[in-house]
C-alpha cells in the first residue's frame, strides 16, 4: 500500500478511534454528594476527556486530507479481498481521486469548527442543575463516528463499505438530532429524520445490489467498467436516487431537514455543511458515468432538483426562526447541486459543495452565537444587534451574501457555475438530459437567485438593523471558543471561489475523461469551472431586484417584517406548501391504519388460534387428570359399567351370529 492509500485509509480510522474511545467515558457525572464536590471533578474529567479526543480527532482527520491532498498526483485505489459470495466479491479499499480529497479537507475542517465551537456552546452553566449539559462526553463521541462515516463514504472503494459509512451516518445523526430530550420536539425530529431517510435507503440498498449483480463485484471500479444493460442501468440509478433523495433532502423526502434543526446548532452546522446532505451529492458524481449513461434517472433529477430549488427558497421567505430560515436555504441550495448533475456538471456541483459547506457551516454557527447571546430562536424577537455582535454581524454578511450569489464571494462564482451549465445545456444542448430537463433547471435556479438574495437580506435586517425588539436583551459578541470558528470560516466563505481559477483545483474536482470514439482527445482545453461572460449580469440584476424589494419593504416600515409582502400566501409558505400534512395524510395515516388491522388480526386470529388450542389441550388434560386421580370406588364402577357393556355388546353379537 503506497502513503497516498494509507493516507486515505486513515480518514475515518482516526476520528473512528476518537469516537468509540469517547464511547467508553461517563456520560454524567456521579450521584452529587453534600458537598458537590466529586460530582463536579467526575464531569470536569469526563468532559476534558472528550474534548481532548474529539478536537484531536478532527484535528487529525484536517491535517490527514490537507496531506492527501498535497501528496495526490493521479487517482489511486488499493483494495484487499473481504469475502467472496458465489460469484459475487466484497472487497475492502480506498478509490482516491482529487475530488475525494477535497472533499475530505472540507469534513474535517467543518467537523474541526464544530468540536471547537461545541465547547463553548455545551458549557457547564452559573445553575448547574439547569444550564448544564451532562451529556457532553457521547455527543463529543457521536460526533467524532459522524465525521468518521462520511469519510467512509468520500474514500470507499467498494458500493458495500460505501453503505456502511451511509447507514452509520443516519444513526449518528438520530442520536444528535434527539441530544437535547429536555426539548419535546428532539425525539419526535430525531424519529422523523431516521425513519424518512431509511425510505429512501431501502431504494439505495436495492440499487446497490442490482449494480454488484450486474457487475460480479461491489468494487466501484469494476461497477464502472461493466457493461451493465440499459434496463438495469435505468433501474439501478433510479434506486440510488431514492437514497440520494433521502439523504440530500430531495422532493419529496425533504420534510425532515428543517425539523432537525430541533438538534443543538453546531450539529445542524455539521449536517447541513459537510455531512449528511452532502453525501448523496457526493455519491451521484462517485458513480456519474452510470448516471450519465442512463439520461431517464438524471431527467427524474432534474424535475426533482427544480422543484426542490423553488420549494426550499419559498418556504424560507416566510420563516421567523432563523434556524429553520437556514434550513430551507439549504433544501434549495441542494436543488442547485442536483440540478447540476442533471445538467452534466458534476465539476460544478462538487464545487457548490464545497462553498456551500463553508457557508453555511459559518452561518449556522453564527446563528448559535446569536442564539446564545438572545436567548431565542425567533428573529421577531430580535433587531439591533449589530451594535452589541459586531463581529458576528461581519460574518454573517459574508456568510448572506456568498449563500445569495454577491461578487466576489465564494457563493457567487460555483452558483454561476451552475448556471452557466445549465444554460449551455438549455441553448446549446450540451447536456445528457432532454433540453426541456435543462431549461427546467436554468429558469428555476435564475428564480431562486432572487428568492435567495431576498430572504437573506430579510434575516440580516430583521436579526441585526433596526431597534431591538427585546429591551431585556444584552447581546454581546460570544467567547472565543464560539468566535473562532466563525471567524476562521469566514475565510472559505469569502475567497473560496477564487479557487476555481486556479487549473490544479478545477481539474481535481474534474478529472481528464480517458478518449473514446465521442470524445477521440482527452488534450482539448476543458470547460472552465468559473464563467465571466455577459450572461453573469442575469443573475445579478435578479440579485440586486430581490435584496432590493426587501430592502424597500423595510425602510417603508423598519418594525414590519418584509414577509408580509407575501400576504395570503405567507402562511402556505411558512408550512412548506403542507407537505407535511399532506405526506401524514397520504402516507402515515394509511400505514397506521393498516398496521392497526394488522396487529388487531395478530392477536385475535394468529394469538387467539395458538391460544385457544392452547386452553382446549390444557382443558382436555385436566380432564383426563381428573379421571386418573378417581377414587377407588369409582375407579371400580367404572370397570365394572365397562365389562357389563362388552359383555352385553358380545351377547348381542352372538345372538345375531
Amino acid at each position: 500500500m503506497s502513503t497516498t492509500t494509507l493516507l486515505g485509509a486513515l480518514l475515518p480510522v482516526v476520528p473512528l478511534v476518537a469516537g468509540l474511545l469517547g464511547l467508553l467515558l461517563p456520560p454524567s457525572p456521579r450521584a452529587r454528594t453534600a458537598q458537590g464536590r466529586d460530582a463536579a471533578a467526575g464531569e470536569t474529567w469526563a468532559r476534558r476527556a472528550a474534548i481532548v479526543l474529539g478536537v484531536t480527532g478532527a484535528a487529525g482527520v484536517l491535517a490527514l486530507a490537507v496531506a492527501l491532498l498535497a501528496t495526490l498526483d493521479t487517482p489511486a485505489e488499493a483494495s484487499t479481498t473481504w469475502v467472496r459470495l458465489g460469484g459475487l466479491e466484497v472487497s475492502l479499499g480506498v478509490r482516491l481521486d482529487g475530488a475525494a480529497a477535497l472533499v475530505a479537507v472540507a469534513v474535517g475542517a467543518v467537523a474541526l469548527a464544530v468540536q471547537v465551537y461545541s465547547i463553548g456552546y455545551l458549557k457547564r452553566g452559573p445553575h448547574d442543575d439547569v444550564d448544564v449539559d451532562h451529556r457532553y462526553p457521547p455527543y463529543a463521541a457521536q460526533i467524532s463516528l459522524f465525521t468518521a462515516a462520511m469519510l467512509l463514504v468520500v474514500v470507499s472503494g467498494d458500493l458495500l463499505l460505501l453503505l456502511v459509512g451511509w447507514e452509520v451516518m443516519g444513526l449518528c445523526s438520530y442520536l444528535l438530532i434527539a441530544h437535547d430530550r429536555r426539548l419535546p420536539e428532539a425525539p419526535a425530529a430525531a424519529v422523523k429524520a431516521f425513519l424518512v431517510t431509511r425510505v429512501g435507503d431501502v431504494g439505495f440498498l436495492l440499487g446497490i445490489a442490482l449494480l454488484g449483480v450486474s457487475a460480479g463485484s461491489f468494487r466501484i471500479a469494476d461497477v464502472l467498467a461493466a457493461d451493465h444493460s440499459s434496463g438495469t442501468l435505468t433501474a439501478a440509478c433510479l434506486l440510488l436516487l431514492a437514497g440520494v433523495a433521502g439523504k440530500s433532502a430531495q422532493f419529496p423526502l425533504h420534510t425532515w431537514l428543517p425539523d432537525a434543526m430541533a438538534g443543538p446548532t453546531p450539529i445542524s452546522a455539521l449536517i447541513h455543511a459537510a455531512t449528511m446532505v452532502a453525501a448523496g451529492v457526493y455519491a451521484v458524481t462517485r458513480l456519474f458515468p452510470l448516471f450519465e449513461a442512463a439520461p431517464v434517472a438524471l431527467t427524474v433529477l432534474g424535475v426533482l432538483a427544480s422543484i426542490t430549488l423553488l420549494l426550499g427558497a419559498l418556504a424560507a421567505t416566510a420563516q421567523d426562526d432563523i434556524k429553520r430560515v437556514l434550513a430551507w436555504s439549504t433544501v434549495s441550495q441542494l436543488g442547485y447541486m442536483t440540478g447540476a448533475l442533471a445538467v452534466g456538471a458534476p465539476d460544478a456541483a462538487l464545487f457548490h459543495l464545497l462553498t456551500h459547506a463553508a457557508f453555511k457551516a459559518l452561518l449556522f454557527l453564527a446563528a448559535g452565537a446569536v442564539i446564545h447571546a438572545v436567548g431565542t430562536t425567533l428573529m421577531s424577537r430580535m433587531g439591533g444587534l449589530r451594535r452589541g455582535m459586531p463581529v458576528t454581524f461581519w460574518c454573517t454578511v459574508v456568510g448572506l451574501g456568498a449563500l445569495a450569489g454577491l461578487p466576489p464571494l465564494a457563493g457567487f462564482w460555483s452558483k454561476d457555475g451552475v448556471l452557466a451549465a445549465a444554460q449551455a445545456a438549455a441553448l446549446d444542448g450540451e447536456g445528457p438530459t432532454p433540453t426541456w430537463t435543462a431549461w427546467l433547471v436554468w429558469l428555476s435556479g435564475l428564480a431562486g437567485v432572487a428568492l435567495t438574495a431576498w430572504y437573506a437580506t430579510r434575516l440580516l435586517l430583521r436579526a441585526f438593523l433596526g431597534e431591538s425588539r427585546d429591551p431585556l436583551a444584552h447581546p454581546h459578541d460570544p467567547p472565543g471558543t464560539l468566535r473562532w470558528p466563525v471567524l476562521l470560516l469566514a475565510v472559505p466563505a469569502a475567497l473560496l471561489g477564487f479557487a476555481g481559477f486556479a487549473g490544479p483545483f478545477a481539474d481535481r474536482l474534474r478529472p481528464s475523461p480517458p478518449a473514446t470514439a465521442e470524445h477521440p482527445s482527452n488534450l482539448l482545453p476543458p470547460e472552465p469551472l468559473v464563467h465571466l461572460a455577459p450572461s453573469v449580469l442575469l443573475p445579478l440584476a435578479l440579485l440586486l431586484l430581490g435584496a432590493g424589494l426587501a430592502w424597500a419593504r423595510w425602510r417603508r416600515d423598519p418594525a414590519a417584517d418584509p414577509a408580509a409582502a407575501l400576504g395570503p400566501a405567507r402562511p402556505l409558505f411558512a408550512a412548506a406548501f403542507r407537505l407535511d400534512d399532506l405526506q401524514h395524510a397520504l402516507v402515515v395515516r394509511p400505514f397506521r391504519a393498516l398496521a392497526r388491522v394488522t396487529r388487531a388480526g395478530d392477536e385475535r386470529v394468529v394469538d387467539g388460534a395458538v391460544e385457544g388450542s392452547g386452553r382446549a389441550a390444557s382443558g382436555l388434560g385436566a380432564g383426563l387428570a381428573a379421571l386418573h386421580r378417581a377414587a377407588l370406588p369409582r375407579a371400580a364402577a367404572a370397570v365394572l359399567a365397562g365389562a357389563l357393556l362388552i359383555g352385553l355388546a358380545a351377547a348381542l353379537i352372538g345372538a345375531n351370529a
